[in-house]
């Protein structure tokens, strides 16, 4: 028997594709917005492909604010781009 493979949403083109191929984006509970290199960290999570247009299309369409279930300050989106910049996104 096969192993099922977890799939997921990206927040920005809306394709379903392999959690492994994906970004997560947490809201930990302290209301910080991070990315979650582990997959396993707490708080509410959101995931991106891996390209700038995703992250672009979830900032314009608001699907990392809808997932997040909260909205997401421009400074917090600024340093999100930076993190996501440096991991060579």
């Amino acid at each position: 028997m096969q192993k099922k493979i977890p799939m997921r949403k990206c927040v920005g083109c809306m394709e379903m594709k392999e959690k492994k191929e994906m970004i997560r984006v947490i809201k930990s509970p302290e209301g910080d917005v991070k990315i979650d290199f582990t997959g396993k960290a707490n708080g509410r999570g959101a995931y991106l492909c891996r390209s700038e247009e995703c992250l672009k299309k979830a900032f314009k369409n608001k699907g990392l604010e809808r997932s997040l279930k909260s909205s997401v300050p421009e400074d917090e989106l600024q340093k999100l781009k930076k993190e996501l910049s440096e991991i060579g996104f």
